[in-house]
């Protein structure tokens, strides 16, 4: 009886972890099944589909224009082109205070998101599951848990009210016998805090497998040609790296991206944030292409492996810019139109399919393209270009200049004649041409620009733009802010930046005083005024320094502080809760319900605070200090010498003389130490500016929270002035 029992137990619990196996299988093919779909695209024009792209709209509570405009204008600017997907890639609401100085997750914005895009899609006409909208930070301000009661995404956005609860979704659009795969990414932080340090993007080792695996879930079940973008909100500029030291840019080479989509940076730093990424390149790449490209023409029947790059295109903002994105794959020739609502509706919108810009060309591998016919030839043989329009259209031309003389000169002007198919989803317009007229060594010899006009003979132009039909690529160049936020990888560079700013501030309190201790080197005044020079000046004005001993010791035992202890504590969520406190290598946290505290969340994104304050506040306070205490001495020594209470130790009269005018100057108006103090005012305000920016972020009280930080600089540069104020 007792083994029949046993029998009994063991199968019984058998049957459980079978049974729990089984729901788990079930689960995750359900959360497979909403992760990813295929939609068969209907109607023509075969092998060429688009999308829409928005940004950073930020809807706010303090700013009610953002979403009214959001609701009149992009209705209606879907209605007219009928993308197959609308693609909104984080930032949907702005979570911040009215002086812009508080964020966290404010519900009543969530709502108005809610409900305009609830009248969006109406107005529009298309599927709202057609939609996908991402998380940006401001949507994970102050969020502890994703699925709280503070995750606001998850209970108003389209993909939350979908149940696309996962951080990768992905969607292929298939048409003429050619695959489309989108893959959207949720990189943000998984324990949300509140701004300012809450700027990167984070993907985990997790994240990363589950976007290879999406990327690559085509590749061994379809013959047909795949074209694959990525969408996400943050650059690969701001974004970690993972746990095991990997990237999404590793991921993306792998797979041989057309184009990575994102936002985040709005056009605050330029309008040309974009990228053409390949192997290498780490911490900077200088230029948005960062090697010439080379032919690399090797046409045998072997397989040609994928060339391992791709473009990364961040848009501008909807929050000041009103900007929107169209984004069109034609036959695997991927192109892009910015429109700009800023001015109010566009009545017609153009949209060049082919050729391409060559200056952003989907791939280096169009020239391999070219020359081995990878594509099939039938695409060179027309000009192509989508065109929507409130009224009919009635003319469509295409014009190429040659720009060889050195200034344009028509070389073809052509009509272009509608693509006729009754169930078309959009009107694309072709003319034939001889392609191989406009073969040229030079990938910016020859430009583009199609011009239509409607019913109503209103005329729209779209740009100027050079191609290249043989896939020699063109060259665009950054400013130095786009190089700044695009081209350095600011997550890699952070500990590097931060440890050469420490030592740098370290050697220049250390280094005059061992001077000071062990030569016996002339560091004063009247040595430097008898062998004036830079290196001189330096060493005298650095060794003044050193005989604050007050000023010294306390900037020097202030970096030891900043380095081993907390900087401050502050309520980074949005529900409050348990104060967290800050190092310099980031937030030290305790999440309810969990027993351990997780150390150092939210770096590199506080070096928005750490790097602030050693370059701008703690370098500039020493120097100052420094110049302070040198400029006392020097007006000590020539008062008394004019004063005619010390001999004079210049050696002959002449050169009494030439000191006279200097000295009378140095005496009589201290213009010097009066533009110190300014620049002395100057610093305490930029600090007690940045203090009040994290009293107001993180709900701190000065002298509770943070009182080294916050007093421990003004104090010392006050001490330095009361000492300096003149001879003693």
């Amino acid at each position: 009886m007792g083994v029949v029992i046993l029998m009994l137990f063991c199968l019984t619990i058998h049957f459980a972890a079978f049974s729990e196996q089984i729901h788990a299988r079930i689960e995750r093919d359900s959360n497979t099944h909403l992760r990813r779909r295929v939609i068969d695209v209907k109607g023509g024009p075969e092998s060429l589909i688009w999308v829409v792209q928005l940004s950073d709209l930020h809807f706010s509570v303090h700013h009610p224009d953002r979403a009214l405009d959001f609701r009149a204008l992009v209705g209606p600017a879907l209605s007219m082109i009928n993308p197959s997907l609308v693609l909104i890639t984080g930032d949907l609401t702005d979570g911040k205070s009215k002086d812009l100085l508080i964020m966290k997750q404010d519900e009543e914005e969530w709502k108005e998101y809610q409900k305009v895009m609830e009248d969006v899609v109406k107005w529009s006409g298309l599927d709202k599951n057609v939609f996908y909208d991402l998380r940006g930070n401001h949507d994970n301000f102050g969020v502890p848990v994703v699925g709280g009661s503070f995750d606001f995404f998850s209970k108003y956005s389209i993909n939350g009210q979908l149940g696309r609860s996962g951080k990768v979704n992905s969607v292929t659009l298939q048409t003429g016998g050619r695959k489309h795969l989108f893959v959207g990414i949720d990189s943000t932080m998984s324990i949300g805090l509140r701004g300012p340090t809450n700027l990167f993007g984070h993907p985990t080792d997790q994240l990363l497998t589950e976007i290879d695996s999406e990327l690559s879930q085509w590749n061994s079940q379809s013959v047909e040609p795949v074209t694959k973008i990525s969408f996400g909100h943050f650059p690969l500029s701001f974004s970690a790296l993972s746990f095991s030291e990997k990237s999404l840019k590793d991921i993306f080479l792998k797979h041989s991206l057309s184009a990575y989509l994102c936002g985040h940076l709005h056009t605050r730093f330029g309008k040309n944030l974009k990228r053409h990424h390949q192997l290498g390149h780490h911490f900077f790449q200088p230029n948005i292409h960062p090697t010439p490209l080379e032919s690399a023409k090797n046409c045998s029947s072997m397989a040609v492996p994928p060339v391992e790059e791709f473009w990364e295109w961040e848009m501008g903002d909807w929050r000041k810019s009103r900007a929107m994105r169209m984004v069109a794959i034609d036959s695997g020739f991927v192109s892009f139109l910015d429109i700009d609502f800023k001015s109010g509706a566009k009545k017609i919108i153009i949209l060049p399919t082919f050729p391409l810009d060559s200056r952003l060309m989907s791939t280096s591998s169009s020239l391999h393209n070219y020359e081995c016919h990878s594509i099939d030839p039938s695409s060179y043989e027309t000009v192509r270009a989508l065109v929507f329009s409130v009224s009919p259209i009635i003319s469509v031309v295409v014009r190429i200049y040659d720009s060889e003389p050195g200034n344009l000169n028509t070389v073809m002007e052509a009509p272009m004649s509608k693509h006729d198919d009754n169930s078309s989803r959009g009107d694309l317009y072709t003319a034939l041409w001889n392609f191989r007229a406009f073969e040229d060594p030079s990938p910016v010899r020859y430009w583009l620009q199609i011009e239509a006009i409607d019913i109503m003979g209103r005329s729209s132009l779209t740009e100027l733009r050079p191609f290249s039909i043989n896939g020699l690529s063109g060259k665009l160049s950054w400013t130095w802010t786009e190089f700044i936020v695009m081209g350095c990888q600011w997550a890699s560079l952070y500990y590097p930046v931060l440890w050469a700013c420490l030592c740098f501030i370290f050697s220049i309190l250390i280094v005059p005083k061992v001077l000071l201790t062990f030569t016996k080197g002339p560091y004063s005044y009247k040595s430097f005024s008898a062998n004036k020079g830079f290196i001189n000046g330096i060493a005298w004005i650095l060794v003044e320094l050193c005989r604050l001993s007050v000023v010294w010791f306390g900037m020097l035992g202030y970096l030891f502080y900043l380095i081993l202890f907390p900087w401050f504590s502050g309520q980074v969520f949005t529900d409050g809760g348990e104060r967290k406190y800050m190092t310099y290598k980031g937030w030290v946290v305790k999440i309810f319900g969990e027993s351990k505290k997780l150390e150092f969340i939210g770096s590199p994104d506080i070096m928005v605070v750490v790097l602030s304050h050693l370059c701008f506040v703690v370098l500039p306070s020493i120097l100052v200090a420094a110049a302070l205490a040198a400029e006392k001495e020097g007006y000590r020594v020539e008062f008394l010498s004019l004063s005619g209470k010390k001999e004079d130790d210049y050696g002959s009269e002449n050169n009494h003389r030439s000191n006279r005018g200097m000295s009378k100057f140095c005496v009589d108006k201290r213009l010097i130490r009066k533009i110190l103090l300014v620049v002395c005012l100057a610093i305490c305000w930029k600090h007690l500016k940045n203090c009040r920016a994290l009293m107001k972020a993180y709900e701190m009280n000065p002298f509770l929270h943070f009182p080294v930080y916050c007093f421990s600089v003004p104090l010392l540069l006050a001490y330095t002035i009361y000492k300096t104020r003149g001879i003693q």
